[in-house]
């Protein structure tokens, strides 16, 4: 933990050098490309020693794969080799490491590059494999249609600002930043004349900086003083379930989940403050014409608290992982997506039994909570009172559920959480089953098969 914490304020340091004297107006992009490469490198030797190797067979692996296979079956191969080298990992690192004893090892860099890997192949097999019309919008924007070279995929997948703690983002967006052209491209979407400006602004990544640093601080604090002082595994101790009663304990479990936050902020925020320092992450300009540096962000915080839905509370937790789920499963699969896209998280987080508790908990919740809103929040929204009353409601069952739902994932073991479950009397469940019972679950259009063609034929046939 203090080399990943090291590395990362080193990184920074290292984000605001490359940003001012390896800028795309000082170096080539070549320069760039190797310059972020052997930092990425040097950075996973030193915090993981000889398991980083982990790390660069999985890379040297599926650049064979990217160069070699066929263009139908890029993605799959991709994917089942990531996936499966991954998997293999989180099972050899319960024997290397003890289990249960969450540390700061190799498995973090390996999860995000099998989404790099992952991503890359999808967007490799919609850019080269398929027709324009059978993509989505976002397929489109993202594909990718020419093989990358070794210099660009190992600085893409390898790169010092995301190696130790991600975020993962997209190809083209990378490629982009590296060539000088990611923060232009966002620049002309917004028509600066008619604001007064005769030429293109030049955004800074200082403020947005300082602001994600400043949580981080905030978020360390917290973690150094709730986090170990209001353990998770209290909630199944004996003697406080024999003392204290149900509501009690459901008040105490929304705030040891509360405490277990706190080093997630900190990781993410750093994690994207350091890839904003470099001057990547720019995604534009909001209605109030301020630049945004979010593009990276893997959480909204204000979000998450105050999350009136489970899918609103999902939507603005790890942002990126949620992305590339939606890109690699969700958009993909021929049938089940929801169910599909958890298993896939699952099994990317790990082995642990209580990643699986949590995940297949949350597919019954996210229906249970689909058929609720989709069946009874318009009756809500007649009067203020009504809508406010709605969300406050709303805003207490989704931080319970959540909290119900993602104890496992702290446990990890079955017997903690089988134990916990049944102090909860199982309550989240049954709810579930019963409004999945009694409510009719209305089908959503899944955006796979809704190509942007067959839409705007659609469009206009309604015309």
């Amino acid at each position: 933990q203090i080399n990943f914490v090291a590395c990362q304020l080193f990184a920074l340091l290292a984000a605001f050098w490359f940003r001012i004297y390896l800028g795309p107006s000082h170096a080539s992009s070549a320069v760039r490309h190797a310059f972020a490469t052997l930092f990425g490198i040097y950075f996973a030797v030193f915090c993981f020693g000889w398991y980083s190797i982990h790390l660069f067979v999985l890379v040297m692996m599926n650049y064979g794969i990217m160069n070699m296979a066929s263009i139908p079956n890029i993605h799959r191969y991709s994917f089942v080799v990531a996936m499966g080298y991954l998997t293999l990992c989180h099972i050899s690192r319960i024997y290397i490491f003890h289990y249960g004893i969450l540390t700061t090892d190799f498995s973090g860099p390996l999860m995000i590059i099998t989404q790099k890997i992952t991503t890359l192949a999808c967007q490799l097999h919609d850019g080269i494999g398929r027709q324009a019309e059978e993509l989505t919008v976002e397929q489109n924007r993202l594909a990718v249609k020419t093989r990358p070279s070794l210099l660009e995929y190992l600085s893409y997948l390898l790169n010092f600002m995301s190696i130790i703690a991600g975020p993962c983002s997209n190809y083209k967006d990378y490629i982009a930043f590296i060539e000088g052209r990611h923060v232009h491209m966002k620049l002309l979407e917004v028509n600066w004349k008619q604001k007064g400006y005769d030429r293109l602004p030049d955004p800074s990544p200082t403020g947005a900086v300082m602001s994600k640093l400043c949580i981080t601080l905030v978020s360390l604090i917290l973690f150094l003083t709730l986090t170990k002082n209001f353990p998770m595994a209290y909630i199944i101790d004996n003697e406080f379930l024999d003392k204290t009663p149900f509501l009690s304990r459901l008040g105490y479990l929304y705030v040891v989940t509360q405490a277990a936050k706190p080093k997630y902020y900190f990781a993410w925020t750093l994690a994207d403050a350091v890839n904003n320092a470099a001057g990547y992450g720019f995604s534009g300009v909001d209605e109030r014409g301020a630049f945004r540096w979010d593009l990276l962000s893997n959480l909204n915080i204000w979000n998450i608290e105050t999350a009136t839905s489970f899918k609103m509370y999902i939507e603005n937790w790890n942002i990126q992982t949620a992305a590339w789920l939606k890109r690699v499963c969700y958009d993909r699969a021929p049938w089940y997506p929801t169910a599909l896209t958890f298993i896939l998280s699952a099994l990317w987080h790990g082995i642990y039994p209580g990643y699986y508790f949590t995940f297949l908990t949350g597919i019954l919740i996210t229906l249970a909570a689909r058929a609720i809103r989709n069946n009874c929040r318009h009756y809500f929204l007649s009067s203020v009172p009504l809508k406010i009353a709605y969300d406050i409601v709303t805003w207490v069952v989704t931080q319970l559920a959540v909290c119900y739902t993602v104890a496992p994932f702290v446990m990890l073991a079955v017997e903690p959480t089988i134990k916990f479950y049944k102090s909860m009397y199982f309550h989240m469940h049954v709810l579930s089953i019963l409004v999945l019972l009694m409510l009719p679950v209305r089908s959503q259009a899944h955006s796979i098969r809704k190509p942007q063609n067959q839409a705007v034929q659609n469009s206009v046939k309604s015309k």
